[in-house]
């Protein structure tokens, strides 16, 4: 059994693995961030400033370019099955949608921005899981590559090598709707 203790007040015992959603909205929110692949536990700690600053400057980007049926939120709950969530750091998702958890049907493109403690889930894990589960674009941003933007399309039931965006090329892309931007954008300092 695993037990977390937020605070002395309140105790969460889990029943053993594998874990289910349910079981995962048990848990208290504490800073960290909890996913499920295949019934096991992944925990993350909070972003950090850079890798917020990343997301925070996609979603105005992708925000900007979408169309009014479609909008980028972040953080959102994504069930995959009973026991496979995951809580991609932006979706596209059709507009004025007001629920807990998506389905991968609903989303249009995933993205992960990589930290140093999701590096080779989002390099492996997440491109294997998101392509399984239908997701048709999934895009990986790397920070430390000066950031670099990784854009996966789905061929079948599995994405297509990467096409790789480096900082000072303008990635002019199509799907999952025409936008134009340079990686570096996404890590210049506040103007």
């Amino acid at each position: 059994m695993a037990t977390f203790e937020p605070t002395a007040e309140r105790k969460v015992v889990l029943p053993p693995p594998p874990y289910t959603v349910d079981d995962l909205l048990k848990l208290p929110d504490d800073g960290n961030r909890y996913e499920l692949f295949n019934g096991s536990l992944l925990v993350s700690p909070a972003p950090t400033s850079p890798h917020q600053r990343a997301i925070f400057r996609l979603q105005i980007i992708l925000n900007d370019a979408a169309p009014p049926e479609l909008e980028p939120l972040a953080t959102v709950n994504l069930r995959v099955t009973d026991k496979d969530y995951y809580i991609p750091d932006l979706v596209i998702v059709p507009a004025d949608t007001a629920q807990l958890m998506f389905s991968p049907e609903e989303l249009h493109l995933a993205v992960e921005v990589v930290s140093p403690s999701t590096k080779m889930r989002d390099k492996i894990l997440k491109v294997g899981a998101y392509a399984a589960a239908g997701v048709p674009v999934y895009w990986r941003v790397e920070l430390d590559e000066g950031p670099a933007l990784y854009v996966y399309e789905l061929n079948g039931d599995s994405y297509d090598p990467p096409t790789v965006y480096k900082a000072g090329e303008v990635a002019n892309l199509t799907v999952p709707f025409p936008m134009s931007f340079d990686p570096a954008d996404l890590d210049r300092p506040r103007r």
